[in-house]
């Protein structure tokens, strides 16, 4: 029997998910990789020499990249925005609401340099900032509300801004003003160059951020008694303007993104550069507490020691907890036993979602 968040039973097959842990039994055993590891990519060896693995994804990348601080560029999503640019070749995308419900991305860019049309790029909200520091990341946007200020201001945080910075920030005449806004990646190092921001990793985050398996051994919650079928992620009831919602595909094992489209009630998310449609390993549902600032802005706590989530990956899903202690500090999951989770190689979704709000999965 299927109920809604309210304990209302629900008509369609859709099981739902609510920030309580609904589904409470704990796992019984910790995850062996070695379980899933038959039938499998052999990723254990480097496939070139000099290649290690990358800190946001766990793919083998060359040194000079993992060794690059990653962007964090601000992407507005309303239906006016769209189509996206090079969004696909983010190693991980953030998705919260910001005024009016609307939602807004960001992109953590690991292999940004000869990217030559990236967004488009709109304002900074604080609580991205937060998210984007425990990647290291240079913040990329396009000016902001006044309660950012004080952040900018700290000596640690770097950021680009287009509203007083020309190099790498341009404007196209496809769009009206402010969805045609975007920056290229040769034109932002030379600025970050000009500023004198280092490229290279300072220290300041976590070394390791998520916990990784290979594709050799892939997690595929198998070990957990309590995880739930999730072929199909609804966050429609999260985000009601963007209605996105993610479907598994069995064949490669990634989600695929689906959001609204000008002119059509849903649609794949394209990226405009590549013709490729968004895809993720990993999706992370994060329930964070928040309030309104006024005017429409909000304020979510992106320092908590224990909150709700949930993680979707191989077509299953499980409740999880989360915290994240300081600025630089990276956003740690548990599963309900209390060991931190294990994400699977490759790219990750992590949706921002208000408490209160429920969304669906089948």
């Amino acid at each position: 029997m299927l109920f809604s968040a309210c304990g209302e039973e629900l008509e369609n097959p859709i099981k739902t998910q609510t920030p309580d842990g609904t589904y409470s039994s704990h796992p019984d055993k910790e995850y062996d990789p070695s379980e899933n590891a038959s039938n499998n990519v052999d990723d254990t060896l480097p496939p070139a020499e000099g290649m290690v693995r990358s800190r946001l994804t766990n793919e083998w990348v060359e040194e000079t990249i993992a060794k690059t601080r990653p962007l964090a560029v601000i992407i507005p999503n309303e239906s006016a925005a769209i189509p996206h640019y090079n969004l696909s070749k983010a190693s991980i995308l953030y998705e919260a609401n910001v005024e009016g419900r609307m939602t807004r991305l960001m992109g953590i860019y690991e292999d940004w340099n000869d990217l030559d049309k990236i967004g488009n790029v709109r304002s900074l909200r604080l609580y991205y900032g937060y998210w984007a520091l425990e990647w290291d990341s240079i913040i990329v946007h396009w000016g902001g509300p006044f309660f950012i200020n004080n952040f900018l201001n700290d000596p640690d945080v770097e950021t680009l801004d287009g509203t007083y910075d020309t190099v790498g920030f341009f404007r196209s005449d496809d769009r009206k003003d402010p969805h045609n806004a975007y920056v290229s990646g040769q034109g932002l190092k030379e600025l970050i160059n000009s500023k004198g921001y280092d490229l290279t990793y300072r220290g300041l985050a976590d070394d390791r951020h998520y916990l990784f398996t290979s594709k050799s051994a892939p997690n595929t919650l198998s070990q957990y008694p309590d995880a739930q079928s999730a072929k199909k992620i609804d966050m429609s009831g999260c985000y009601p303007l963007t209605r996105c919602y993610f479907k598994y595909n069995e064949k490669d094992g990634l989600y695929y993104r689906y959001q609204h489209l000008s002119g059509s009630p849903d649609g794949p998310h394209i990226d405009a550069a590549t013709g490729e449609q968004l895809t993720f390993k990993n999706i992370l549902v994060q329930y964070t507490k928040h309030e309104e600032l006024g005017e429409g802005y909000l304020a979510f706590q992106c320092h908590d020691t224990t909150h709700d989530g949930w993680y979707f990956t191989n077509g299953k899903g499980i409740h999880i907890t989360w915290k994240k202690t300081s600025d630089f500090g990276a956003t740690r999951y548990y599963d309900d036993n209390g060991n931190e989770i294990t994400l699977n190689t490759g790219k990750t979704m992590v949706m921002i979602i208000e408490d209160g709000d429920s969304f669906l999965f089948e």
